[in-house]
């Protein structure tokens, strides 16, 4: 029965695919809840394997997630965000001071390393990457990769939980944000621009996001996070424009605050 079930979807993924534009990269059929769902199984894996992602203990380091859920929660009540209360949008935190990274999963969960937090100088930089993160995961951006990759058969057989070893490799490439699931380049933009709309309805900075950006500009090894495409350079001036476009209105860095963040880390 599993198997007429995974033809016929293979089969309706084929008559999609012929359907759509060539203009059109959005080839996601995946429902909210498949969102969810791999999302989950994605993070179980991710949680059973501390030796690559150690993640830190929320009790032990309770100040520490309670500085990341409150940043959170001030993105969520913006308003912007298209799924805030559908999807689960769980915050760990990695200890790995060397990686200057975040990556987030279908569904919401996100992932920030010690290493970008400890790199930014303050709140309002490191709410521009959640919101980059958050729009990700809002604008489903993993699965449009996963399903142009990978095909929806394969992706059923790890929601079903037939192809477990599949979930790891998943989790192991949206962790380094390269090969085969790097996000592309108007998936990038995209993050950034709803990122920009995402900050301009709370009390930061929105214009945070470019400075993360331009501080990067002077590091020798740029950070997974940026990725391969685009460059800083136009990242820059296309957030600017998202922002002046918005009114231009720049709001609280909170850089003190932060540093009570950052000092409840390892």
């Amino acid at each position: 029965m599993k198997k007429l079930y995974l033809a016929f979807i293979s089969c309706l993924f084929i008559v999609v695919l012929n359907s759509c534009s060539k203009d059109d990269t959005s080839i996601n059929i995946f429902t909210i809840e498949d969102d969810i769902a791999l999302g989950e199984q994605v993070s179980n894996e991710i949680a059973a394997n501390p030796q690559e992602y150690p993640i830190l203990d929320p009790v032990k380091y309770a100040s520490a997630y309670d500085h990341l859920y409150r940043i959170r929660n001030t993105i969520l009540a913006s308003g912007k965000v298209k799924y805030a209360t559908k999807f689960r949008w769980n915050c760990k935190i990695i200890r790995n001071d060397t990686m200057i990274n975040a990556f987030s999963l279908p569904g919401g969960d996100m992932y920030f390393y010690t290493g970008i937090i400890k790199f930014l100088d303050n709140e309002a930089e490191f709410a521009g990457v959640m919101a980059h993160e958050m729009a990700h995961a809002d604008r489903r951006h993993s699965t449009d990769q996963l399903t142009k990759v990978y095909g929806l058969e394969i992706l059923l057989g790890v929601l079903l939980g037939s192809n477990p070893n599949f979930a790891e490799q998943i989790a192991a490439e949206l962790a380094l944000g390269l090969g085969t699931l790097a996000f592309s380049r108007s998936q990038e933009y995209e993050a950034d621009e709803y990122a920009v709309k995402f900050l301009y309805a709370t009390e930061y900075d929105a214009a945070s996001l470019g400075d993360f950006f331009e501080k990067m500009e002077g590091e020798p090894y740029p950070p997974t996070f940026l990725s391969t495409h685009p460059s800083p350079e136009d990242r820059l001036a296309k957030i600017e424009e998202h922002f002046q476009a918005l009114g231009g209105m720049h709001g609280a860095t909170f850089a003190e605050r932060y540093k009570e963040f950052k000092n409840a880390l390892p």
